[in-house]
């Protein structure tokens, strides 16, 4: 198959290394859970104050369907283009790379990194707040801070990263991963429900001024995009087994029919209960017995430190890949590489996440910097270059459309992204104790 345009000198500059884990191994339904960890993370828990709160009922509800069935799509024409040019291309830099060539590789390559480090900062926050609620129900004596709790949080995440040497190793953990989802997501839904029906009429109403709803709207719009992308769709697909296009549209159904239902169950119980109140992490509005809770937030936390190795795997693939390490997971070379540098990577995350834990922020600048480039941006546009001699008129304006929204919407959520932690962070010092 000829390549898809004329940079063909370009293109052969970039350099696509084999890679130093295991790909191709995985059946479309593992592929599909690996997603779905990803779609219900403990993220969930903060989607009805960060996505609802901001817009309301019928915003907050036709946004997260719309955001569904946009994400839906634009993850398709991603994993339709894997195998372009009978090769299959296993990073998303190495797709770019081969539709425009070496300044696209780069390019995508700093965009999805910056998106993988917000998506772990973020959560390392989540974790932090898990272990410091599960703190507060039996000992709320103020003494343990939050940044205490989020260096525990990193410390157990590098012990993780270090014990699993690669995406397909997560096996069994990613039956873990369901099952402490289940946990915290029914006991949110339940006690949140419970709630609803015991408390009194609710208010609704969009919280803050006019100048500042402008903002938190934009905000929220990112995140809802936020909630449906993993920014390293190729990588995931690198895993499944032949046929590759094939079996990932199958994954990939299963995340956004079977794999959404307990996010939005958990999101709109959570609104509906709390309205406006509601906080950026639901488990602490809910009412219950305490060692439900404590199970809840235990579960959330668990599931964090699986969550966050999904998204940490593209950079490690990259580092074992460049350093040469493979083979025995307990080889002293291999385990002390990851020891070092996993540890190291995990160490700064844990430390921005400690200086500025605004986790709602995050989500908005991380949708706005990344999620809104990679996933819809770049996704509709190399669509349009490799498929173009086979599209109509309607189908090219149709994508060309696409890449103006989503940029636009893009450059004002990141505006509004930094106006939010701008304020969070003239109301609060570094390590705050939120």
């Amino acid at each position: 198959m000829a390549r898809t345009n004329d940079a063909d000198v370009e293109k052969l500059e970039v350099d696509v290394p084999e890679t130093a884990h295991q790909i191709s191994s995985d059946s479309w339904f593992q592929v599909g859970f690996v997603l779905t960890t990803g779609i219900n993370s403990a993220y969930v828990l903060g989607y009805s104050g960060t996505i609802m709160v901001p817009l309301g009922w019928i915003s907050g509800v036709v946004g997260l369907i719309a955001a569904t069935a946009i994400s839906l799509y634009a993850n398709t024409l991603i994993a339709k283009l894997h195998e372009l040019g009978g090769k299959r291309h296993i990073r998303y830099r190495d797709l770019a790379g081969f539709v425009y060539g070496r300044r696209a590789y780069a390019l995508t390559w700093g965009l999805q990194y910056v998106n993988l480090f917000m998506i772990n900062v973020g959560f390392i926050i989540l974790a932090g707040q898990a272990l410091k609620a599960v703190y507060i129900l039996f000992k709320d004596d103020n003494v343990m801070k939050l940044p205490y709790f989020i260096a525990i949080a990193g410390f157990i995440c590098a012990l993780f990263a270090i014990s699993i040497p690669h995406l397909s190793a997560l096996r069994l953990w990613l039956g873990f991963s369901t099952l402490f989802s289940l946990i915290y997501i029914l006991v949110a839904f339940i006690l949140s429900v419970r709630d609803g029906v015991k408390a009194p009429a609710r208010d609704y109403s969009i919280p803050g001024s006019s100048t500042s709803k402008v903002f938190t709207t934009i905000g929220a719009a990112a995140n809802l995009v936020f909630a449906f992308n993993t920014g390293m769709l190729p990588e995931i697909q690198a895993t499944v087994r032949q046929p590759v296009v094939k079996n990932m549209l199958k994954a990939l159904y299963f995340q956004f029919t079977v794999g959404v239902l307990p996010m939005y169950a958990v999101t709109f119980a959570g609104y509906w209960a709390y309205g406006s109140s509601t906080s950026a992490y639901l488990l602490n509005n809910v009412n219950g017995p305490v060692w439900i809770k404590a199970m809840a937030n235990i579960s959330a936390f668990l599931q964090t430190v699986i969550a966050l190795h999904i998204f940490a795997s593209p950079m490690y693939e990259y580092l074992d890949t460049k350093y040469g390490i493979k083979g025995s997971a307990l080889n002293v070379k291999n385990l002390s590489f990851r020891i070092a540098v996993r540890g190291g990577y995990l160490g700064i995350t844990a430390l921005v996440s400690a200086m500025l834990p605004f986790l709602g922020d995050f989500m908005s600048l991380t949708g706005a910097v990344s999620t809104f480039p990679l996933t819809f941006i770049l996704a509709n546009h190399m669509y349009f270059v490799a498929k173009k001699a086979k599209l109509n008129s309607a189908q090219k304006l149709w994508h060309w459309i696409n890449v103006g929204f989503f940029g636009c919407m893009s450059l004002a959520a990141a505006v509004a992204a930094l106006r939010l932690i701008a304020v969070d962070s003239k109301n609060f010092s570094l390590f705050a104790d939120l």
